[in-house]
């Protein structure tokens, strides 16, 4: 079987992990690893503080927080998205209010975002999805005349840039996953990055169960959001890597694109001119009427001839979860649901070697009524 994702973990990581148990770095209380991923991954973002956590999830959920987002306060965000984005909104008594897709990048449609502002509206979360990053640019432009705050959820975008300026380095707080199979990996874990020293003081406070002095006397409530010195150690050696892997990303999806640019009904990856995509995922679109097949049943016929597939993120406004927020409204998606009913992903591996690529994109051909 070739699997969606494989992470990469050789003898550097390894010895990273191995070198933080030798100092006895086991929680995330002290030790230097954490304090040394935080500067490497920040300073690779163009970014001032880093403020490592358990999880992507948890990343966004402290950003949400230390914005002083509360309840009844609206949040835009993606509709196309991992439900992570919308369950930080709601974690901290927020409503998540989806804003469609654009057919290109599949990132949320900047010229539906004005539309969906009331006063209620306190902040946006754009999603970088699948590695090609949202104009970063026009969204801070509508942001700051609208008075918004900016929480980038950069999940899927590492290296990836609007410009030549790093996705995840626009917003008040961006936030990054190292899940196992992102770009780059501590296994769980993620992190904010922010240029407001205040923000930081904040997120630091917040993430270690808001510990002041003296030290058992809590004047808010914080959370256990901690990363253990053995996951940032290995955070650090994958982030030494982070340019040649993202590299071998972008080779990957080129090809994809060579081999599977002239198969009627597939829709394939768009990049925009201003854009470098980083493909943490190769997402494409299955045209049931010209292909001769529906999505489901593709990639089962894919999974038969031994290649994994995931399929697109069923979209915010159909979440039932959601919808049974206090206060939730309910979108029309009509994008992000074409998405979700037709999309998936291919294996995305940054290893996989070209002969692997196109052995996938026979078996596409052949399985093609």
């Amino acid at each position: 079987m070739i699997p969606v994702f494989e992470p990469e973990i050789a003898d550097e990581e390894k010895a990273a992990v191995a070198d933080a148990l030798a100092r006895g770095e086991i929680s995330g209380s002290f030790g230097r690893y954490i304090p040394d991923f935080e500067r490497a991954f920040a300073d690779y973002c163009g970014m001032k503080h880093g403020v490592a956590v358990s999880s992507g999830t948890t990343a966004l959920q402290l950003a949400v927080r230390a914005a002083g987002i509360g309840k009844g306060d609206e949040v835009l965000l993606s509709a196309s998205t991992n439900i992570a984005t919308a369950l930080a909104v709601i974690y901290n008594g927020a409503i998540p209010v989806p804003v469609d897709s654009e057919a290109l990048t599949w990132n949320l449609d900047l010229d539906l975002l004005e539309s969906k502002i009331t006063p209620r509206t306190k902040a946006v979360i754009p999603v970088h999805l699948y590695g090609h990053p949202v104009d970063m640019d026009r969204l801070m432009e509508i942001a700051n005349r609208h008075n918004l705050i900016v929480i980038e959820d950069a999940a899927e975008a590492h290296g990836a840039e609007v410009r030549g300026k790093k996705a995840g380095s626009f917003g008040h707080m961006n936030c990054f996953s190292f899940y196992a199979n992102k770009i780059i990996t501590t296994g769980e874990g993620g992190m904010v990055l922010t240029n407001d020293d205040r923000l930081a003081d904040q997120l630091r406070l917040l993430r270690n169960l808001a510990f002041t002095k003296p030290r058992f006397r809590h004047e808010v409530a914080g959370y256990n959001f901690r990363m253990t010195g053995m996951q940032a150690a290995m955070g650090l050696a994958q982030t030494r890597k982070l340019d040649r892997i993202i590299s071998q990303k972008i080779q990957m999806a080129a090809w994809y694109n060579q081999y599977l640019a002239d198969i009627p009904g597939l829709t394939l990856p768009h990049c925009e001119p201003w854009a470098k995509h980083v493909y943490w995922m190769y997402g494409i679109l299955i045209d049931e009427k010209e292909f001769g097949m529906n999505r489901d049943t593709f990639a089962e016929k894919l999974y038969q001839n031994g290649i994994e597939t995931r399929t697109f993120f069923c979209p915010m406004n159909l979440q039932p979860c959601l919808q049974a927020t206090e206060g939730f409204r309910q979108e029309a998606c009509p994008v992000a649901e074409k998405l979700w009913e037709t999309g998936l992903y291919l294996p995305s591996s940054h290893s996989l070697s070209e002969e692997t690529i196109a052995r996938i994109a026979q078996v596409i051909r052949n399985i093609r009524p």
